[in-house]
């Protein structure tokens, strides 16, 4: 997905540019509405997971069937920047912040 969705972003978000030797050297950035819907239309992303940051900041990671991700950082300004890209996702099982696996010998101390 990465080589699929860096030229198109780059055709779509020019003014950001991107620095030699990275293949996303800066951060993305553009409307919300139109960051979701070309996740969402354009390259069959949908968001997997979403926390606070902060009080203005919202952290997403969006996902698609392949196993492809993109963090995107959404502001309360009605801003949204893809902050990094990758493949491979995994679920862990974990949902709202606890986890149903148990790390250690079982007894609860």
């Amino acid at each position: 997905m990465i080589h699929r969705l860096l030229p198109a972003l780059i055709l779509l978000m020019p003014v950001t540019g991107l620095a030699k030797g990275s293949p996303l050297a800066e951060v993305i950035c553009d409307s919300t509405d139109r960051m979701r819907d070309r996740l969402e239309h354009q390259f069959g992303t949908r968001r997997q997971a979403m926390g606070l940051r902060g009080p203005e900041e919202v952290m997403e990671v969006w996902t698609d069937a392949r196993g492809d991700w993109t963090m995107v950082v959404t502001y309360a300004t009605g801003t949204s920047c893809i902050v990094a890209m990758g493949e491979d996702w995994q679920q862990t099982g974990q949902t709202n912040g606890r986890s149903d696996v148990h790390v250690g010998d079982g007894d609860p101390a």
